[in-house]
């Protein structure tokens, strides 16, 4: 009977800690795999138009806005989740689709609940090239999930 909790135990520890490992690693390569075809999905929120994911991450856009290079604009960033997952600073990282990286927004504090979502962050974008650009945002340094748009 001892050996049998003994061993229940040790397969729960394996189990959970090759959970762990699942997750971690699609985390961590998840803004350097392959850069997705299309923009991300735009959804409502608190009376605005936002690009991303609903209830996860998105930021404000105008109806049919196109970005263009090396056009800085503001931007209101929306963050869902727990107090856990946005305690820390927020920073982008934008990866072009032929695979040059660049900081999009410098690390920033992030602002308590607006429209609907948990928290939030104003930001100046710009991005130097056209093409597809993922948007990998972090908070802490921990990858917090990604957006993707086309920079016309």
């Amino acid at each position: 009977m001892y050996y049998r909790l003994i061993i229940a135990t040790f397969m729960s520890f394996v189990f959970l800690i090759g959970c762990q490992t699942a997750t971690n690693t699609s985390n961590e390569n998840m803004d350097e795999g392959e850069i997705p075809k299309k923009p991300s999905e735009t959804f409502q929120s608190g009376g605005y138009t936002m690009l991303g994911e609903k209830d996860r991450l998105g930021f404000i856009v105008s109806e049919n806005e196109t970005f263009q290079p090396e056009q800085g604009q503001k931007y209101m960033w929306h963050l869902w989740g727990s107090e856990e997952e946005l305690d820390g600073s927020f920073k982008v990282i934008g990866i072009h689709e032929e695979g040059e990286k660049t900081t999009v927004v410098a690390s920033k504090d992030l602002g308590g609940p607006n429209n609907g979502a948990d928290a939030h962050t104003p930001s100046i974008m710009s991005l130097p090239k056209k093409g597809i650009w993922t948007l990998s945002a972090y908070v802490g340094d921990e990858l917090f999930d990604t957006v993707t748009i086309e920079v016309e």
